[in-house]
């Protein structure tokens, strides 16, 4: 099954993810009320991005409600691919829709960028897939036994790179105001 990968975009309004919400954008991509332009990437960016990579959030819905988890990540094709052992994370990632999020820093442009993933999960368990998956490079941080290879099968993918602001940005005249009356 050939994925879906577009941009979409909420209705004016409505509770849509930032990186959906098509009535805040002009013409040029930029996200209006912002003084410096927020760019809507295109899905080859967001791919681009996540190669350069390995670190994600895995956000899924478990009995006890939505969780995140921190995994390591590999691109491969259209896809990601992440290791683990059984357990809720497995267990919820193959039973429901997942979101992987991952975000970093071009400090040579001094601009962040976050990409949101979003599909469906499925273990790697064919002899030949698990094998053709040894050469991604994919390591997770944690030393713990990692047997099970998962690909999450992308529906939708979003993203946007902004400029970073400094902490001038967030000054307001309250910051300076005395914390208490004896201040």
């Amino acid at each position: 099954m050939t994925p879906i990968i577009s941009h979409r975009v909420g209705a004016p309004g409505s509770d849509a993810n930032p990186h959906e919400r098509a009535s805040e954008l002009k013409k040029d991509g930029a996200v209006m009320g912002t003084s410096e332009a927020v760019e809507i990437l295109s899905v080859d960016t967001c791919w681009e991005l996540l190669r350069s990579t390995t670190v994600g959030r895995l956000a899924v819905q478990t009995a006890n409600g939505p969780d995140i988890f921190p995994i390591n990540i590999a691109v491969d094709g259209g896809t990601l691919v992440f290791r683990s052992a059984e357990g809720t994370k497995v267990s919820a990632a193959l039973n429901g829709p997942v979101a992987v999020e991952a975000d970093g820093r071009d400090p040579d442009a001094d601009h962040a960028w976050s990409v949101v993933v979003k599909g469906h999960t499925q273990r790697i368990h064919k002899s030949e897939e698990v094998l053709a998956t040894v050469d991604i490079p994919l390591v997770p941080w944690h030393k713990g036994e990692k047997p099970l290879f998962l690909r999450v099968q992308a529906r939708q993918v979003t993203g946007r790179r902004f400029p970073i602001a400094g902490p001038e940005a967030w000054w307001t005249p309250l910051s300076e105001a005395p914390l208490t009356a004896e201040d």
